[in-house]
């Protein structure tokens, strides 16, 4: 990439959040629905009139017609914006579409997680900017709908974000050789793997903006390794240490969505994988032209630099 390139990504980067997310609940009572929106405070400041932005970007269509909210209300409790609103139907549902566009108004990789329940049955949808709309089924998915929805899942979460993208290049351009990223990968995605296994049992709260916090300090100090300690040794342990901080946000979010790590990990590991590769073809390019001998550690200082602010402005969040 040329520098700049670089510069023109260094102030995106610093706009975009790693953890971006807020949650849903739906609750259908025949031919009448109550919802609840609950997004972090600091996700709100984004949004432009969100009393009455927010719930406009969540429709529900049941029935064959489009539900519109009635007695909408919103407010701020405990650092959470809270809004809920009653939809009426024309007749009882068991099928509903739903619509949700709210990574449009508030960050683009932000994620919404519905949980809908009629009766003592339930189904649950994941938004992204990618993925609006969704159909609601009250009845047990199928094994394959199941293992779809959670391996879809976790790879638009590993390559939808711009934070995962600057740590998975830094991490290319940290690898000296060949051999080396084989074993800079292979550690980093053990990290991701234990740290989903481990925070859900010794009960660590993490809060959003610590993550994303701590994913920018990965970010600079793996940056901070090529430049200034380019003869570093045992780099794939330096990895694998700051792959528990981004394991941990996919902790994070296998703990709200409730989906199964294996099938939602797999599909983690083969975005990864496959944006490592890529990348790294990329830079393999690159480096064999003469003018661009130097773009490994221009660049790197590029991600130093922005792995530092990044981290001071979401302290200052």
């Amino acid at each position: 990439m040329t520098r700049l390139g670089w510069l023109v990504l260094l102030p995106c980067s610093l706009a975009a959040h790693m953890v971006s997310m807020s949650s849903g609940e739906l609750k259908v009572e025949g031919d009448r629905a109550h919802y609840e929106l609950r997004m972090p405070m600091y996700e709100v400041a984004h949004v432009h009139e969100p009393e009455h932005t927010l719930l406009e970007q969540v429709r529900f269509k049941g029935a064959g017609a489009w539900a519109k909210p009635l007695n909408p209300s919103c407010s701020e409790q405990q650092g959470t914006y809270f809004c809920a609103a009653e939809y009426q139907f024309p007749a009882p549902v068991d099928v509903m579409e739903v619509e949700c566009t709210l990574a449009r108004v508030t960050v683009p990789n932000h994620v919404h997680l519905l949980h809908a329940y009629r009766g003592d049955k339930s189904d649950q949808a994941v938004f992204d900017l990618s993925f609006t709309s969704a159909e609601i089924r009250f009845r047990p998915p199928t094994a394959f709908e199941t293992a779809a929805r959670e391996l879809s899942s976790g790879f638009m979460r590993a390559a939808g974000g711009l934070a995962p993208l600057l740590f998975l290049s830094t991490l290319v351009m940290a690898a000296r050789t060949r051999r080396e990223l084989i074993a800079l990968t292979a550690a980093f995605l053990f990290a991701e793997v234990f740290a989903c296994a481990l925070v859900p049992r010794v009960h660590l709260s993490a809060s959003p903006r610590f993550i994303e916090a701590a994913a920018a300090l990965t970010v600079a100090y793996l940056a901070f390794e090529i430049v200034l300690l380019p003869e570093s040794e045992h780099r794939w342990l330096v990895v694998g240490v700051l792959g528990l901080f981004h394991g941990a946000y996919f902790s994070m979010f296998l703990a709200q969505s409730g989906f199964r790590a294996p099938a939602f990990l797999a599909g983690v590991a083969f975005a990864e994988l496959l944006l490592i590769a890529i990348f790294a073809a990329v830079l393999g390019v690159l480096t064999r032209f003469k003018w661009m001998r130097h773009a490994v550690p221009i660049a790197a200082s590029l991600l130093l630099v922005t792995g530092i602010v990044w981290f001071l402005l979401r302290l200052r969040a």
